[in-house]
């Protein structure tokens, strides 16, 4: 980064010229920089951060006045909101391959459920993955993994979806875009306690 005085043949520029360089200024020093295009990274861990913090944000929404006051008392000493308290311990368990709970702290005491089938159909730079629950109440959500060599250990580096689900209905889930080639999959029903059910056995499918 450079300062300039009077850029431009001016007092003051911002924005990029030609393509290469971006006039701004800073605490009232005006300087230039090469133009740099934001990227936004998918590593496989980053995707799996990703879709565990869009299924809380969106779960918040559903707890119950009891569930979130589990998180208000802790959001007083840390002066947070209780969104953010749910977050951060979900998201920490989260990294720590651990189920996402409804409650603080998780309970963890619901038995494993698992899913009954797991459907693949590959597409042109697709594949849709359904899953069957083999029922229970304490289903809260399924985490999916994908790989292009087989899952032996599951976890949040190789999750690319998390999809609110219950324990009497199919759901869909559409993976996409993707390169022509053969993946393997997996998925684990998410109890609302904690709890990571017991995981579905790796499969592969054909995307064109």
């Amino acid at each position: 980064m450079a300062r300039v005085t009077a850029p431009l043949l001016s007092l003051d520029a911002s924005g990029t010229v030609g393509q290469t360089m971006t006039f701004a200024g800073w605490k009232g020093r005006n300087y230039v920089r090469q133009r740099v295009i934001p990227t936004n990274p998918r590593s496989p861990s980053q995707t799996g951060v990703r879709s565990m913090f869009k299924f809380l944000a969106q779960a918040w929404a559903g707890l119950l006045a009891a569930e979130k006051a589990n998180y208000d008392a802790q959001a007083e000493a840390l002066q947070l909101s209780s969104f953010n308290v749910f977050m951060k311990q979900n998201m920490d368990r989260w990294q720590l391959n651990q189920g996402p709970s409804k409650n603080s702290p998780a309970e963890e005491t619901s038995s494993a459920l698992t899913i009954t089938t797991m459907s693949l159909t590959g597409g042109d730079g697709n594949v849709t993955v359904e899953l069957t629950p083999s029922g229970g109440t304490a289903i809260w959500g399924y985490a999916i993994y994908r790989s292009i060599s087989e899952i032996t250990t599951p976890n949040f580096t190789c999750c690319i979806a998390v999809i609110a689900a219950d324990g009497a209905n199919a759901v869909e889930y559409v993976d996409s875009p993707l390169d022509a080639g053969t993946y393997h999959y997996r998925a684990a029903a998410l109890n609302d306690d904690g709890v990571i059910g017991t995981v579905i056995a790796d499969d592969t499918v054909v995307v064109t």
